[in-house]
């Protein structure tokens, strides 16, 4: 890039399987192409795919863990007879729990703040390192740098893995960081120090839905951004008008060009498949010097709840010992973008009445296939931020030595008051605890909503979650709760939940407890990785899992595979979609797929849902 030879570009999208990676492995692959050193990250490390386009060779790996409480039983108080439940109360994440006479530990709960080891007045806890992922890191033969995170199978919370990859670029002059989908905290500590954000999206419905949250995170944390349009001409231009009427540029198009699609399975990098793609990327990048900084987000006050304060949740109306028997099946993917929402509507019409749930509360997409009508409403707290009090704070600084997430601020320099960084602070209230001078507190947060509606098809229960908000698992855990309540209540026997994607917090959230569930991938390299990754968690779980390969025709020989590999871990296959552009019509539309007309696409998901159908009664 002329003039700036040190740029830290972020690509991003409100949902997966956008062409995010497409994107920022050919960038940084155009970039290395001409000469200069550009290092690719992938900080989507629950589905790290960006290795499967750029081959690197691995030379290095560092495990990364967090720290996580230890007791020893007998220095601990309640061992010896004596009352104390200092460690617990200081745990704001229900991580360590105080007994009448012993203390239990919940390590994957454990957020590794250290509060509880503070907190204890016998010095009985110490903290010992629990393994959450490895980083590791190489070079292309294509050119970049290269380094990515993997996040163990069964770990809730990316954030301290996607930390050490950008720690281990942070000396490099030129990173392009390859962003997890979505709008909540992993994104958030990917883009957070980022120059400029790439915002990749598709000019469909669903794109347009998750790029007005993706541009309202990057707008909120005050970012330079603009808009890749990908697969350009596959739907209509509604995306495009609403850039232009909320004035954010689209810096690139990039046509639906079946030999992209082509290469993608193959794990080939767009600028392989079609070579003159290079010179638009550096084009683009000619562009980005100039993207003005956002104006500064007003936040406004809006009615959270319809029919009062005091509204009871579903659950609320159960008499005690009901217990009717709710068969929940859930629907989810390694990554988003493989039509899992499309194949959740057409379930919900094939289904005939039933209960819905949109688990995928971080980009929440099925509302625009059912058209629910929204009967009740309710506000989400899952979480507090510390908050200061200016005129107490005497700036000693002794709440930033405590603070393990870089949260806490001299506003001044050292000896002004303290400030607090909303988007790093966890809630932990180690600074609130440690305050001398109780100038901090906690406040919990409006994180997002809950809602009940009504859909054709059946109540819906599902949620918003407040753009560049945490707790999502949290809310996730809500909406089916809440959904069961419904089906309960309504005498309804199945329950379809459209789950989070990927293997973090919010896909545990969706499947824990439910009785099956059905993994949608598709017939390319990356949907290979990501559907072994997310049948092994499936499989943890104890879940029954089928997996369906949407458009399988594309590629049948991967196609094959992923069948033959699904088998392997005890996965059936329950059955194949082929690719057909009803499927897209149907999404411009607004209706699912088997209600938008006859055709082959349609013809394979009614198959697909009566071999489900059966599986889940037996």
């Amino acid at each position: 890039m002329s003039g700036s030879p040190v740029m830290r570009i972020a690509v991003a999208s409100g949902k997966g399987g956008t062409g995010k990676t497409t994107v920022a492995t050919s960038l940084a692959a155009a970039v290395a192409g001409r000469g200069q050193r550009v290092t690719y990250a992938d900080c989507d490390v629950e589905e790290p795919n960006g290795h499967i386009f750029l081959n690197p060779e691995i030379t290095g790996s560092q495990t990364v863990s967090i720290p996580v409480p230890e007791v020893d039983a007998q220095k601990c108080l309640l061992g010896q007879g004596q009352s104390c439940r200092a460690c617990s109360q200081a745990c704001r994440y229900s991580a360590i729990l105080a007994l009448k006479d012993r203390v239990l530990t919940f390590p994957k709960l454990c957020h590794g703040c250290g509060g509880c080891m503070l907190a204890c007045p016998a010095s009985a806890i110490s903290e010992v390192e629990r393994p959450t992922g490895v980083v590791e890191w190489g070079v292309s033969p294509k050119g970049p740098q290269f380094v990515h995170g993997r996040l163990q199978i069964g770990e809730a919370m990316s954030p301290p893995l996607i930390r050490q990859v950008r720690a281990r670029v942070a000396e490099e002059p030129f990173v392009v960081f390859d962003a997890p989908p979505g709008t909540s905290c992993p994104v958030i500590e990917a883009v957070k120090k980022s120059d400029v954000v790439l915002l990749v999206s598709e000019p469909t419905p669903f794109g347009l839905n998750d790029l007005k949250l993706a541009e309202a995170m990057v707008r909120k944390l005050g970012l330079p951004h603009g808009v890749i349009v990908n697969r350009a001409g596959i739907g209509d231009q509604a995306l495009q008008e609403w850039c232009r009427q909320e004035g954010v540029p689209i810096l690139m198009e990039i046509s639906d060009d079946r030999r992209i699609a082509e290469g993608y399975s193959r794990g080939r990098l767009a600028i392989e498949s079609l070579p003159e793609l290079a010179g638009r990327f550096l084009e683009l990048l000619e562009k980005l010097p100039g993207l003005p900084a956002p104006a500064p987000v007003v936040e406004t006050a809006e009615p959270a709840v319809a029919g009062g304060e005091q509204d009871p949740y579903p659950s609320d109306g159960l008499p005690p010992g009901s217990g009717r028997q709710v068969t929940e099946l859930v629907v989810i993917s390694g990554k988003g973008g493989t039509g899992k929402t499309s194949i959740t509507a057409s379930f919900a019409a094939l289904a005939g009445r039933t209960v819905v749930s949109d688990c995928d509360v971080d980009a929440a997409d099925l509302h625009l296939l059912l058209e629910p009508r929204v009967q009740k409403r309710w506000p989400f707290s899952g979480g507090s931020t510390a908050r200061v009090d200016a005129d107490r704070c005497t700036g000693c600084g002794l709440c930033l030595e405590y603070c393990r997430f870089d949260a806490l601020h001299f506003s001044a320099g050292p000896g002004s008051p303290v400030r607090v960084d909303d988007f790093s602070c966890e809630g932990c209230g180690v600074g609130v605890d440690q305050c001398p001078e109780r100038a901090l507190r906690l406040e919990a947060s409006l994180n997002g909503e809950l809602f009940l509606s009504t859909t054709r098809h059946g109540p819906m229960v599902h949620a918003r979650l407040g753009i560049a908000e945490e707790n999502s698992g949290k809310l996730v855990s809500l909406v089916r709760r809440e959904a069961r309540a419904v089906a309960e209540a309504e005498h309804l026997d199945l329950l379809i939940s459209d789950g989070s994607p990927g293997i973090g917090c919010p896909v545990i959230a969706s499947i824990t407890g439910a009785q099956a569930v059905l993994i949608v991938c598709e017939p390319t390299l990356s949907g290979l990785h990501d559907m072994e990754r997310v049948a092994e968690l499936a499989r943890g779980f104890g879940v029954k899992t089928m997996a369906c390969i949407n458009k399988a025709d594309i590629n049948p020989e991967l196609a094959e595979r992923i069948e033959q590999q699904a088998r392997q871990m005890g996965v059936g296959l329950a059955g194949r979609i082929c690719y057909h552009p009803s499927v897209t019509r149907a999404m411009v539309q607004g209706r699912s797929v088997v209600e938008a007309g006859p055709g082959p696409a349609a013809d394979d998901i009614r198959r697909l849902w009566q071999n489900v159908r059966r599986a889940i009664e037996r």
